[in-house]
């Protein structure tokens, strides 16, 4: 018990470890998961009172109050609806303990402390991170012109020139389904397996 007051005193608690995938069945973050849907770890970093969690769909923030405490709030980051910002690394100095990941997810600020022998580790983790955001980006840009289009497309027609109530209702229908398809799965990337396969060395 003293062991852990004096590691919240001295702001030890506060630094992380980076998680073995052998180990990613004994975290707290895993019984969180959408195992059902085929959500995976792909990279976790533990500290006395957070834990990290990157899958392929979200960032699970398993939300400590302190290293005393047993009292842990979840917290998850899609993807595919939080954009990923500002990601950064500031390495550590020469007495310094620790390098910082730095990072936004949708507009939430983080800044994660590391033991420096991790730096490796950490710099697959801010290549994957950057390489989700300019894909969030894009996508981003792609769903704004879908929808410039579809104003475009409206433009042309003019709902008087329908044969019938049918026709105004399957042409509707046709659109939303374009839409919807553009919106939601052409251009929204929820997945990112293969970003963290590609930079995540096992």
């Amino acid at each position: 018990m003293f062991k852990k007051l004096a590691s919240e005193a001295l702001g030890l608690s506060d630094i992380g470890s980076i998680i073995e995938p052998k180990d990613f069945g004994k975290v707290d973050a895993d019984d969180y998961l959408f195992h059902e849907d085929g959500e995976k770890i792909f990279f976790l970093i533990k500290s006395k009172k957070d834990e990290y969690c990157f899958t392929n769909l979200a960032l699970i923030h398993v939300d400590g109050d302190s290293a005393v405490s047993s009292k842990r709030s979840i917290k998850r980051y899609e993807y595919a609806s939080q954009q990923i910002a500002g990601v950064q690394i500031e390495t550590a100095g020469t007495i310094d303990m620790d390098i910082e990941l730095k990072f936004s997810i949708g507009g939430v600020v983080f800044s994660i402390d590391v033991r420096k022998n991790f730096i490796e580790q950490l710099k697959d983790i801010y290549k994957a991170l950057i390489t989700i955001s300019k894909r969030q980006y894009t996508d981003a840009v792609c769903r704004e012109n879908a929808i410039r289009a579809l104003d475009a497309t409206a433009s042309m027609y003019k709902i008087t020139s329908a044969s019938s109530g049918e026709a105004v209702t399957a042409q509707y229908n046709e659109l939303l389904k374009g839409v919807n398809q553009a919106m939601l799965v052409s251009y929204m990337k929820r997945d990112f397996s293969d970003v963290f396969a590609k930079y995540i060395q096992a």
